[in-house]
């Protein structure tokens, strides 16, 4: 299985990417390039990003996590994980030690400030030996997901296995004509216009929902990197990527973000999109469109179809037969389906436990083979890290904190922790509450909410 965790994570030490299909216009060392090349690159590397700097280099990591259940996580005394885009860590944001107290990294500052009725723990991880900087890129998981539903089909009633590979059937069916396009768009053949491809994008994100996903993506990616703005260059001289301008895009383009952070229903139109990265910053507004229509199609092709497959060999009007020859066709886009149908399922709280512990546990014995104590989100290493709750090798020490005038964070009294290698039970996440609201599981059940994230 290591191969396959191997497979989606990114090493940022390193000069290559990670491998993409064969045929494309451009590959993902060229897009690589490109990016490295962008005004904001350098934070690509452990020489310019300081959370990447500060896992590699040893010494003590320190993370801060938000949470509504401190006095749950006092009676327990257990730190539990939740699924995300960090599969099973516990979502943290970094922290820069000062003379006046504990800096948070932007991200931080912004969960600060818009979640205030959450309090604030502090951890210090000393692991015995540097971490590579490599972080997991849930955009590719699609291979870990059937994987994982593939070894545990035995837990799911045949109606409820019927209903995942033929929902995953019919969303092919659905968005096959532009599915086709974007691989046909990957390999350098551009066979509609821009607003041609925007209007069919808009009106394939709530049949495949995995392209809401893709999309905000790619427009994070087009924000943190090229943005100039004064902000975005002071959080730059500080190692940082400016999390403030995805965030701010998603909560405008989507009015339930506050209930529940879901990319599934992120779907601009092309004037849409260029409103809201006016909004956000005005100097990228009139690119957006075209850097979309650029990338987006690439970044389909390999989160669909995996590496080393030949993206010229594949038509969804032909994988969308049957589920056999999508998951031969496109292995990568049929578990993705697979994974977001099953939540869909009413008896997924009973589900959630074996399919997506499973993942954690893998994710979790890859991480200790690497020496990763604490994951970050891979996508790009704009600030969302995690803390490997199954890590024997690291003292972790944790603090309740409060932020002061200054924004600092200071340590003002130790809890005697245990991290736990479980995921938190469904209904005490966002995402549980949201889809299956009923009983509360009460506080034993679920001491820990991770935060927001942006693969809900």
């Amino acid at each position: 299985m290591h191969t396959a965790w191997d497979a989606v994570h990114t090493d940022y030490a390193t000069h290559t990417a990670l491998p993409g299909p064969t045929g494309l216009a451009e590959s993902t060392d060229d897009w690589l390039t490109l990016h490295r090349e962008a005004p904001n690159g350098h934070l690509l590397a452990p020489t310019g990003n300081q959370m990447l700097a500060s896992l590699t280099s040893s010494r003590p990591i320190h993370l801060m996590h938000t949470t509504p259940y401190l006095d749950a996580i006092r009676a327990t005394g257990e730190l539990h994980g939740s699924a995300g885009c960090l599969v099973g860590a516990l979502y943290c944001a970094p922290l820069t030690v000062t003379a006046d107290g504990l800096r948070p990294h932007n991200l931080g500052s912004y969960l600060l400030r818009t979640k205030p009725d959450t309090k604030t723990l502090v951890f210090e991880v000393r692991p015995e030996a540097p971490a590579p900087a490599k972080g997991l890129d849930y955009l590719r998981l699609g291979g870990i997901h059937m994987d994982t539903y593939l070894a545990h089909r035995g837990f799911l009633a045949e109606g409820e296995d019927e209903h995942l590979r033929q929902s995953a059937v019919a969303r092919v069916c659905e968005t096959a004509g532009f599915l086709d396009l974007l691989l046909a768009d990957a390999r350098g053949q551009h066979t509609t216009s821009t607003t041609a491809f925007f209007h069919q994008l808009v009106q394939a994100v709530p049949h495949m929902p995995f392209l809401g996903y893709l999309y905000f993506e790619v427009l994070s990616e087009y924000l943190l990197l090229y943005s100039t703005s004064p902000e975005t260059k002071g959080y730059a001289l500080a190692g940082e990527m400016n999390n403030r301008l995805y965030k701010e895009l998603a909560f405008a383009a989507v009015k339930t973000m506050g209930r529940l952070f879901d990319l599934a229903l992120f779907n601009p139109d092309r004037a849409q999109l260029t409103e809201l990265i006016d909004r956000v910053d005005p100097a990228l507004a009139l690119g957006a469109d075209a850097y979309v229509r650029r990338r987006l199609p690439h970044l389909f092709a390999c989160a669909a179809l995996g590496p080393g497959r030949d993206a010229g060999a594949v038509s969804f009007r032909y994988a969308g037969a049957d589920f056999d020859t999508l998951t031969v066709m496109a292995p990568y886009l049929a578990g993705q389906l697979v994974f977001r149908e099953m939540r869909t399922l009413p008896r997924y709280p009973a589900l959630f436990p074996v399919f997506e512990q499973a993942k954690a546990t893998s994710v979790y014995a890859y991480w200790n083979s690497q020496d990763i104590s604490v994951p970050f989100n891979g996508v790009l290493p704009k600030g969302e890290i995690g803390l490997n709750l199954a890590f024997p090798r690291a003292s972790c020490a944790a603090w309740v904190a409060e932020t002061c005038e200054r924004g600092l964070l200071h340590p003002t009294e130790e809890l005697n922790l245990l991290p736990v290698p479980r995921l938190a039970d469904l209904r005490g996440t966002a995402l549980g509450r949201a889809a299956y609201p009923g009983p509360s599981t009460g506080p034993t059940a679920s001491p820990v909410l991770v935060g927001e994230t942006s693969a809900a």
